[in-house]
């Protein structure tokens, strides 16, 4: 293919390890090709030095960076932002980010969407509830315990699955409580850019069985929790998964885009082991690794000629 002329400047600033992965050589050669061409911003010059820009995408969170974002804004209003900080942060709170999937009204070949029954432990050894008499009585173990602010540190990372109390009160606090379900040590990772989406497999906690729950306490990180599978160790689980369907991978990458008000998350799903027409959501995360998806180049070119040519993303 002849390469085209350049007609469009978008601008990113990632942290050096994101960039690094992200603005591999192939996208860079690829959308130069189809006429756009990727800058790497300076994070040590001032952004009003910087440009012009038709577009900036972006993941960063620091003040500094959010109002020099503001003050560019101010001065070109044409510079397109992918995406709004304010918007952005509330995928940070793992409470907040779900909250729009509480809100969705999806009817597709009689399939529900919904998100797992969770609480937020805030302080150690205090629930959201009045006793802890109530909440023995009304959650569920075993669970999984996620921090509460998922802003892509390492410690934001780090889950647990915990079968009783005592496994919560050993942990750091505040964290989000999320009632586990066997879901067939399979997720499935939606991954949106605008109007486009994608839908890959990807191994998860394996099944437990009620026998094996019953001799274990405490709570264990992720990372150890494979010696309790009731599958053995290996791919062959996702290798035979079914996908869900197609039109639900689309509506549900469309009305999370239009609740979220975002153009780039992927959405974590996996399926009710007891029931295959139920979905739950358990995670959304902003800008995750498009690089892992096959034919990212192509994926993400088609997303930015979407805002070069036709300025109506969300």
């Amino acid at each position: 293919m002849c390469e085209v002329e350049v007609s469009a400047r978008v601008g990113f600033a990632l942290e050096p390890k994101k960039l690094e992965s992200f603005l591999q050589p192939s996208l860079l050669h690829y959308a130069k090709q189809h006429g756009i061409n990727l800058v790497q911003i300076d994070l040590n010059t001032p952004l009003s030095q910087q440009g012009p820009f038709h577009c900036i995408i972006h993941k960063l969170h620091t003040q500094n960076w959010k109002q020099q974002l503001h003050e560019f804004s101010s001065k070109h209003p044409n510079t397109i932002i992918i995406d709004p900080p304010e918007l952005v942060d509330c995928l940070h709170n793992r409470v907040t980010m779900l909250e729009s999937v509480t809100h969705l009204k999806l009817s597709i070949e009689n399939i529900t969407v919904e998100i797992p029954n969770q609480i937020v432990v805030k302080e150690p050894k205090s629930f959201d509830f009045d006793t802890i008499e109530e909440l023995d009585s009304t959650w569920k173990f075993p669970s999984i315990a996620k921090p509460l602010e998922a802003n892509g540190t390492v410690d934001s990372h780090k889950l647990f699955l915990v079968f009783d109390r005592d496994g919560v009160n050993s942990l750091n606090n505040p964290m989000v409580l999320q009632e586990f379900m066997n879901h067939g040590g399979v997720v499935f990772k939606i991954y949106v850019a605008g109007q486009h989406c994608n839908c890959v497999k990807r191994k998860s906690l394996g099944d437990l069985s009620k026998e094996k729950l019953k001799k274990v306490k405490g709570s264990l990180p992720f990372s150890q929790v494979s010696n309790l599978s009731v599958q053995e160790d290996d791919e062959g689980g996702v290798d035979k998964a079914e996908m869900p369907p197609q039109s639900l991978i689309i509506e549900l990458a469309r009305a999370l885009r239009e609740g979220l008000g975002l153009n780039l998350f992927n959405v974590d799903v996996i399926r009710d082991g007891k029931n295959p027409r139920r979905y739950l959501v358990i995670d959304i995360n902003y800008f995750p690794g498009y690089a892992k998806l096959p034919s990212y180049e192509s994926f993400f070119t088609n997303f930015l000629l979407d805002i070069v040519q036709q300025r109506n993303i969300v």
